[in-house]
């Protein structure tokens, strides 16, 4: 059940001889974010300085599932922002359709990331790109999405499943390897942080795309 608070609001700052206040009852809830089930949420226990999404954001997110931690995005970014949630899987797809119907700022996307094309009607230019494909070729995947619709100076945050990607390899030398892929195409990787013990072998790198040099 939301939290009732109640809020004194002093309205006498334009005349001192008559005070006046009004109590406002909000409704505030209070969700629980669990880091078991959502990268962000890990990342930021985990301590990742800025994960850049923010109150009034435009956020592309890659691998929206059923929605869980898209429906935390939605609360911070808030009224003025908007989620531009895609999903591959028209089974998960409709957990987040209905999703939507109750938060307006979420748009379902029922597509393939690897085709950002086929949803150019639908998405803006938008300000950070979260990614959780866990495929193969997720930066391959990232990139073509920062390419069509993210910002110059924009922000972008991967998370990356090693064995995904090379279940022969250490996970340091997988998550090497796809950060210089990330470089090749115009980011600028600036933090990365595991997952443990939330997530086994899985890391999140965050940065910025295509960062315009300051002038001498």
């Amino acid at each position: 059940m939301p939290l009732q608070v109640s809020l004194l609001v002093d309205l006498s700052e334009k005349d001192r001889s008559r005070r006046h206040a009004v109590l406002c009852v909000f409704k505030v809830e209070y969700r629980v974010w669990n880091p078991f089930r959502s990268k962000i949420a890990s990342a930021i226990l985990g301590g990742i300085d800025n994960c850049h999404i923010v109150p009034g954001a435009k956020v592309l997110y890659l691998g929206a599932a059923s929605g869980t931690t898209v429906s935390h995005v939605s609360d911070i970014v808030g009224p003025t922002g908007v989620v531009y949630a895609v999903e591959f899987s028209h089974r998960s797809g409709r957990d987040l359709v209905n999703l939507a119907k109750k938060r307006t700022n979420i748009v379902p996307i029922i597509e393939d990331a690897r085709h950002p094309a086929k949803y150019r009607m639908l998405v803006s230019m938008v300000d950070v790109i979260f990614a959780d494909v866990a495929q193969p070729d997720q930066s391959r995947i990232v990139a073509l999405n920062a390419h069509s619709y993210l910002k110059v100076g924009g922000h972008f945050m991967i998370s990356i499943k090693a064995n995904c990607i090379d279940s022969t390899a250490e996970p340091a030398v997988v998550f090497a390897k796809e950060v210089k892929k990330l470089q090749e195409e115009k980011f600028r990787p600036a933090e990365q942080i595991s997952l443990e013990p939330y997530e086994r072998d899985h890391a999140v790198v965050v940065g910025s795309y295509r960062t315009v040099k300051k002038k001498a």
